[in-house]
């Protein structure tokens, strides 16, 4: 091989000059790279199992390993930098474009690291602890969320918003849930609690303990589960169920139509011919999102509570004076000299105009 030519110093120091300007300058033909060339910034928070966990700000790539966590990140409007999800992330139909990363028990850490994402979100009674160390020694950030309770749901929506960066839209969807968990008191307020069985799954029979966020929602929806234990996915026996006959069976499905036939297989076996709400084919089927913690789970207290109590929901008839009055307002009255009667005060009080009692 040759020696190459020594160059003329001027030559030299200008190819320096060149190399070092070049550098100094962003590879712009690269593909963008999710972390800035400068040293990013760090938050420090507390996630809901107490660990603290350093977040690069601001995130702007997220990986959700937990349906609920990708229902909630969708509430907050942070799809766009949600970048990839597990294979059970169904709801909305847009998650399932999302680059999948396998199961949230032993999800792919390969495909996790090549999205570069600057937060994992996990749960604690979903994802794996070994999950958290491994993303750990990779130098991935993870949160974690742990609601047990509607009011833990919502504050915890409210806190991840904060986490990522929208607490704007945290509040928003806090607030939604509040006002309409507190438009369904006002309908439930005075009725019975139906005492029913939640189906987790019917051979074997699993149902909800007393600690569940779900058993929290059964309460929110006036019922109450007749299963009393401090395990989460209690096993039932038959002779228990029969034993406390419920009112009424509830089912959690995406698709509505599927519980009849379950219903129908339940009913000709011998043991669940002794409950009477299987013989009066006597069940509920709701949205399977009561089975994650997240916004949406508000709409699947609301069907239950309309398909067990729907007398609560049903608009009351005006009485035939009502009716009179508004079709037939009465004519204003003409001002008179006189001072009005203390009568006619208390009565000026209690109406407004058109005849409808004022209720403020």
């Amino acid at each position: 091989m040759k020696a190459l030519a020594r160059p003329p110093l001027r030559s030299t120091i200008a190819g320096t000059i060149a190399v070092l300007l070049a550098c100094a300058t962003p590879a712009r033909a690269q593909s963008p790279s999710p972390i800035s060339a400068a040293s990013p910034s760090y938050r420090e928070v507390t996630d809901e199992t107490g660990r603290a966990v350093r977040i690069p700000q601001p995130v702007r790539r997220i990986v959700s390993l937990a349906p609920s966590l990708t229902e909630t990140v969708y509430a907050l409007g942070l799809q766009d930098h949600l970048v990839g999800d597990t294979d059970f992330c169904d709801y909305p139909a847009d998650a399932q474009k999302k680059t999948k990363v396998g199961g949230g028990i032993n999800p792919s850490l390969e495909i996790i690291a090549s999205l570069h994402p600057d937060i994992v979100l996990v749960t604690k009674s979903f994802n794996r602890l070994e999950t958290v160390h491994s993303l750990e020694n990779l130098g991935i950030s993870s949160y974690a969320t742990d609601p047990h309770t509607l009011d833990e749901i919502i504050a915890s929506s409210k806190k991840l918003s904060d986490v990522l960066g929208a607490p704007e839209a945290g509040a928003s969807v806090a607030g939604d849930m509040h006002r309409r968990l507190a438009d369904l008191q006002k309908h439930l307020g005075f009725v019975s609690p139906k005492r029913v069985l939640f189906v987790v799954w019917a051979q074997p029979l699993i149902s909800i303990g007393k600690d569940t966020f779900i058993a929290d929602a059964l309460r929110r929806a006036g019922a109450v589960s007749i299963v009393d234990s401090d395990q989460s996915w209690p096993q039932v026996s038959l002779e228990e169920v029969a034993r406390l006959q419920p009112d009424f069976l509830v089912f959690a499905d995406s698709h509505s139509d599927s519980a009849a036939p379950i219903v129908e297989m339940l009913a000709t076996l011998p043991g669940w011919k002794i409950v009477d709400a299987v013989t009066n084919r006597r069940f509920a089927v709701i949205s399977d999102a009561v089975n994650r913690p997240a916004p949406r789970i508000v709409s699947a207290i609301e069907e239950l509570a309309r398909q067990l109590h729907p007398d609560a929901f049903v608009e009351k008839p005006e009485n035939g004076k009502e009716k009179l009055e508004k079709e037939n307002p009465p004519p204003n009255p003409k001002p008179e000299a006189h001072s009005p009667s203390p009568l006619e005060s208390m009565q000026a009080q209690m109406t407004i105009p058109g005849g409808c009692p004022c209720d403020h």
